[in-house]
């Protein structure tokens, strides 16, 4: 049961997971909270009445709202994501992803909250030794983006040794999909992902889209990935802070499908889905791009009795509706702006 006159924050709230996952704390009664600097969330994805524009790393921001609002629990969604951007510029990931929320987990500590979740990723693995990829992979991280959130994992099983501070990591592979209403969805700038990059190509936003590699040992040649739907992994965080509060035990999770869809897959079911043929281009490998990563998510599955409800055709379906839905409104805001222009002289 949600936690009486108490609220969950949730740190990137206006963000693609953020914004979903308030709307399923919301569904389940909790009161929400939110914290958003907006650097990549959306003000127009803020969907609690409680919520704060600023920084995480701001301790001043973080000890007015711990002070003014009674949290029970904090949600971090709030981290810098692009693997080539921190390749580029590492000092941005270390310090807003691992300095940040070392301030994060200060603040809450010297406030009396003690239950946190953290969403982590699969590229803390590094390079996959093995088809399925389960918890106990070891941690080579090849990138700051990836080395940034490991830093932070260490951090938390540090911390929870000498303070009361309850953890649940959670290894995101591939988040997709969107709100099924189309009231949320991804909306990255730039773009990197590869359904929306597809869409994008279906919509007309772009003239092709890019397989890099053919040449991959797997059935059509492409690179196979796991990809999840971010309303699966809003239920499994759910999940995850419940079992939290009731048993206080620290977990480290996969979340996946555990099963692969490969490139060509996705363009195929992209194609069906929205009608429209979808022009490739052919590019040539690139550097560190493994063959196969799928999360063997059994632990996920066994802890918190979480089941995935979607598969690709629904991920795709829900994306492009939001990805029409989404243009649809920046269409009438940008018609209502020139009207409101015109009604001016």
């Amino acid at each position: 049961m949600p936690i009486k006159q108490q609220s969950i924050l949730v740190v990137g709230g206006a963000g693609y997971i953020g914004s979903h996952m308030v709307l399923a704390l919301q569904q389940e009664g909790f009161d929400v909270v939110v914290l958003d600097n907006l650097s990549t969330g959306h003000r127009s994805a803020l969907f609690s009445k409680n919520s704060v524009i600023g920084d995480m790393g701001d301790k001043k921001i973080l000890s007015d709202l711990f002070t003014q609002y009674s949290i029970a629990a904090v949600m971090h969604f709030a981290s810098s994501i692009e693997v080539a951007e921190s390749m580029q510029n590492p000092i941005k990931y270390y310090q807003n992803n691992t300095a940040s929320t070392l301030t994060l987990i200060e603040q809450m500590l010297a406030h009396g909250i003690k239950h946190f979740i953290f969403s982590s990723t699969a590229a803390v693995y590094g390079e996959p030794m093995s088809a399925l990829i389960a918890e106990e992979h070891s941690l080579q991280p090849i990138n700051p983006y990836g080395k940034s959130k490991w830093m932070i994992e260490m951090m938390l099983k540090d911390i929870a040794m000498s303070h009361s501070l309850h953890y649940a990591v959670l290894r995101y592979f591939n988040a997709a999909g969107a709100d099924p209403l189309g009231r949320t969805g991804e909306r990255h700038e730039p773009e990197s992902h590869l359904i929306p990059l597809v869409l994008q190509v279906a919509k007309g936003d772009r003239p092709h889209v890019t397989v890099y590699g053919r040449d991959y040992p797997t059935g059509d040649g492409t690179c196979i990935r796991d990809y999840i739907h971010v309303n699966d992994l809003c239920a499994a965080h759910l999940l995850a802070l419940k079992k939290m509060m009731a048993d206080k035990k620290n977990r480290i999770l996969n979340l996946g499908n555990g099963c692969g869809h490969s490139v060509q897959e996705v363009i195929d079911v992209a194609r069906k889905v929205t009608g429209f043929p979808i022009p490739c281009l052919e590019g040539a490998r690139r550097a560190g791009d493994p063959a196969y990563l799928v999360a063997n998510p059994a632990l996920a599955k066994c802890e918190l009795g979480w089941q995935p409800q979607y598969g690709l055709e629904d991920m795709v379906k829900h994306a492009w509706l939001f990805m029409q839905k989404h243009s649809l409104l920046k269409q009438s805001c940008h018609a209502s702006t020139l009207l409101a222009g015109i009604q001016q002289y």
